[in-house]
């Protein structure tokens, strides 16, 4: 009896060795993220009455989805986020969702802070402040993305709305795209339904060693907190009606 339990316990650890060695974990690298925003749908949600023939023009002008790439590149102490490169073909309906190759926004892990560069009307801030906080709620779905098994997460923004993210334990910084942070791992999936907009990883180029964060370095930078910004766009956006939500949360993001 003694012989066989010795043999039968070999056997299982001969079984879930291979499964152990498969398992890695990723702790720096750059991820591509791809997004998209239906912004044609989005300008529809926002102008009221489907005959709206200024509606019909734009329809006529401008494509339905427009779609960008971004860059994050992460190690332990840090990230920064940025687009990869400006698409001209592209064509933006709405103020607020044309992406800028000087904007980006900076995760210093280290002393949990952030800074950004952002473009909003005519003015460009560079804020520093700390790490945008949120109340995430971690449902039990799951699904693929570039690769990686994530897990559903729940949030919200400006207190109405909604984001749903899908992060990644495999990858060990808990970061993510934009001021995304906070969960148990790597967020490689957003979605914000209210905003019509997506932003999904598609490819990682991970790194054996620590890798480098180029994080922009700004001469004489003079920063504002984001509380400074959000004031700045409600005196600017206090007529626009739906318009004005647009630009608050696109902010916020």
């Amino acid at each position: 009896m003694i012989k066989i339990n010795c043999i039968f316990w070999m056997l299982f650890l001969f079984a879930v060795k291979p499964l152990s060695a498969q398992q890695t974990f990723i702790s720096s690298g750059r991820i591509t993220f791809e997004k998209k925003t239906a912004q044609v749908t989005l300008l529809e949600s926002l102008i009221d009455g489907s005959d709206n023939v200024f509606m019909e023009e734009m329809k006529k002008a401008y494509p339905r989805i427009v779609t960008d790439n971004y860059t994050l590149e992460f190690n332990p102490t840090g990230s920064l986020f940025r687009l990869e490169k400006e698409v001209p073909e592209n064509k933006y309906m709405l103020m607020g969702t044309q992406p800028d190759m000087k904007n980006y926004t900076a995760h210093h892990f280290d002393d949990s802070t952030t800074t950004m560069r952002l473009g909003v009307f005519e003015n460009n801030y560079l804020v520093k402040d700390s790490l945008q906080k949120y109340e995430w709620k971690i449902t039990g779905e799951v699904r693929e993305i570039a690769g990686f098994i994530c897990k559903k997460a729940l949030t919200k923004i400006g207190d109405s709305v909604v984001v749903v993210a899908f992060y990644t334990d495999e990858i060990l910084v808990k970061g993510g795209p934009n001021n995304f942070n906070g969960l148990p791992g790597m967020i490689l999936g957003i979605a914000v339904p209210r905003l019509h907009m997506t932003l999904f990883a598609t490819r990682l180029e991970s790194a054996n060693q620590m890798s480098t964060v180029n994080f922009p370095l700004e001469n004489k930078p003079k920063f504002v907190t984001r509380r400074k910004v959000q004031a700045d766009i409600d005196k600017g956006v206090n007529d626009w009606g739906k318009f004005a939500g647009l630009l608050r949360w696109n902010s916020i993001l």
